[in-house]
């Protein structure tokens, strides 16, 4: 499969999106890198997915509470209420993204070092328990 400019731009935005907001939690929760991580973000997953598509997503009625929960948790980070903005954020983020997590883990063991440790017994028992996986497919 073959990412158009666009979606290799988003797919940058959402990283450097996804590092500073890493960033702003490492640093006692910076107000202004997770607000600039909760922007890049959302513009990288509309430039990877198209516009439309964003809005179906995060207008799906079985995801609309993650919705609310993602958006109020950005507006309290904006408002100048990181911490509190953060758990509510991940609240949201965890409803709306948490179907991905099998995927990503199967994408994640067939990594070379990844992979390996994925793979030992107990590391293995709590992946799958955090991803929600019911049996591993590696």
């Amino acid at each position: 499969m073959w990412l158009s400019d666009g979606q290799k731009i988003g797919v940058a935005l959402t990283s450097f999106g996804v590092l500073f907001m890493f960033l702003g939690v490492l640093l006692f929760f910076d107000g202004a890198l997770l607000a600039l991580g909760n922007v890049l973000f959302l513009a990288g997953v509309t430039l990877i997915i198209g516009p439309h598509k964003t809005v179906t997503f995060f207008a799906r009625k079985q995801k609309l509470r993650g919705t609310m929960c993602f958006l109020g948790g950005i507006l309290l980070v904006f408002i100048k209420w990181p911490f509190i903005g953060v758990i509510v954020e991940t609240l949201g983020f965890l409803n709306l993204f948490g179907d991905f997590f099998p995927v990503v883990l199967t994408f994640l063991r067939q990594l070379p070092v990844i992979g390996h440790v994925l793979s030992l017994p107990y590391i293995r028992n709590v992946a799958d328990r955090i991803a929600g996986s019911r049996t591993s497919i590696v």
